[in-house]
């Protein structure tokens, strides 16, 4: 059983949602978010999305790019997200974490070195916005062969017809994107997510954690009571960013104001049981 499977069988068991919580790898520096990184399990993150930071992003919000860039600018690679992971799995075994960018820089490092080098790390699961269905054979398939979890978004305008595509080779869990547009837009349309989950579980038995737009404790646990799992994002970034220096330099108070933040939004999901 993956650490992906293992998890929702564990949560599903409390009887409540995951909380996953996405950082930019190397944001805002590498050592300061290597110790956002390792802090978020013991502040109530279920599961990490760990961004792959990249220069053209394309679903990605202000927040979110911004985020990216401050990481670039620090000097993070993928060789240097790989390195972050595997210095967090030194102390955490459990925690599944997945990584999520673009296909541009996996292509540039080779995908037959990346899928090796991301299990060899302790990644558990892969997030490519850019690369559909009908591209599987380029990335999703040869993750798949080596046991690393692809997961697919779904969207608002992700009809019957087109589910069985975007699930056909979809594990771990469905990422349904909650809003039309880039991340940090929209306020998530909690009873509009409640009837979708309702469709995409009449579809798959995979976990459906829902993203893109939950930025408080309260909606976090809307969305937690009627999906497998809340998705923060960019009120994270955002917590990041406001506790930084005027040169977007981390502070003192960088890891504990983000890490406070995500205690509150798990107080919140812990809350939402079903």
């Amino acid at each position: 059983m993956s650490r992906i499977d293992a998890k929702f069988a564990a949560l599903r068991a409390e009887g409540r949602g995951a909380l996953g919580i996405f950082v930019s790898a190397g944001d805002p520096d590498f050592d300061t978010g290597l110790a956002i990184l390792k802090g978020l399990p013991g502040a109530g993150a279920d599961m990490i999305e760990f961004g792959m930071p990249f220069t053209d992003p394309m679903a990605d919000g202000p927040a979110v790019q911004e985020s990216s860039q401050r990481a670039l600018k620090a000097g993070m690679t993928l060789k240097g997200v790989l390195e972050m992971v595997r210095a967090f799995r030194v102390d955490d075994r459990d925690t599944p974490l997945v990584l999520m960018g673009y296909y541009n820089p996996i292509y540039s490092y080779g995908v037959d070195r990346f899928v090796a080098d991301a299990l060899a790390s302790g990644v558990d699961g892969l997030i490519v916005v850019d690369l559909p269905p009908e591209e599987d054979r380029e990335l999703c398939l040869p993750a798949l062969s080596k046991g690393l979890g692809f997961i697919r978004l779904a969207t608002p305008t992700t009809d019957d017809r087109r589910l069985p595509t975007v699930l056909k080779n979809t594990a771990g869990f469905v990422y349904y994107v909650s809003i039309m547009g880039i991340t940090g837009t929209a306020a998530v349309p909690t009873d509009l997510v409640t009837r979708a989950v309702e469709r995409l579980k009449r579809h798959t038995d995979i976990p459906v954690c829902v993203g893109f737009g939950i930025t408080t404790p309260e909606q976090a646990a809307g969305v937690a009571r009627c999906a497998d799992g809340a998705i923060v994002g960019t009120a994270v970034v955002n917590t990041i960013k406001a506790s930084l220096d005027s040169q977007g330099r981390a502070t003192g108070t960088t890891v504990s104001d983000t890490l406070g933040f995500v205690r509150g939004l798990a107080d919140g999901v812990r809350g939402a049981r079903r």
